[in-house]
């Protein structure tokens, strides 16, 4: 008995091979970059675990309406992927807090944070939403 890969089966099977391959690649590249993400640095920490200290030194900084606003922010991004995009930029806005020996989170940090920790394909949307809550942008243009 001889066994024939022809017709449609043939090609469900080359198909599927096809899907297999590009779903593991896809996921290998996100596992790679958390990979790099956490290997160690010069200074002992990697970029993740400076993102964990930066918010664990400022959690005490951020006021209820700030964590709202942050929240409203982030709201765009795929639930996936939210909690990552929420971490970035809650470290950034740490690191920018203990930088400048804030005592509280203010709006203009968290706005400053937020353009600083995303990419720039991600600027549109922030002066579309900073646009609808009538919040000012030209103090922000040098960061954009």
């Amino acid at each position: 008995m001889e066994f024939q890969l022809d017709g449609w089966f043939g090609l469900f099977i080359i198909f599927w091979t096809v899907v297999m391959v590009v779903l593991m690649a896809i996921g290998g590249f996100f596992m790679f970059r958390k990979f790099l993400k956490k290997l160690p640095k010069e200074d002992g920490k990697s970029d993740m675990d400076w993102e964990e200290h930066f918010v664990n030194e400022t959690r005490h900084l951020w006021p209820d309406d700030q964590k709202a606003f942050l929240e409203d922010l982030v709201s765009p991004v795929p639930e996936l992927f939210r909690d990552v995009a929420r971490q970035k930029i809650a470290g950034k806005i740490g690191e920018l807090a203990l930088n400048e020996r804030v005592s509280r989170i203010t709006q203009d940090l968290v706005i400053r944070g937020y353009i600083l920790a995303t990419p720039k394909r991600d600027h549109k949307f922030l002066r579309q939403k900073l646009s609808d809550s009538q919040i000012n942008i030209e103090p922000y243009e040098h960061l954009f």
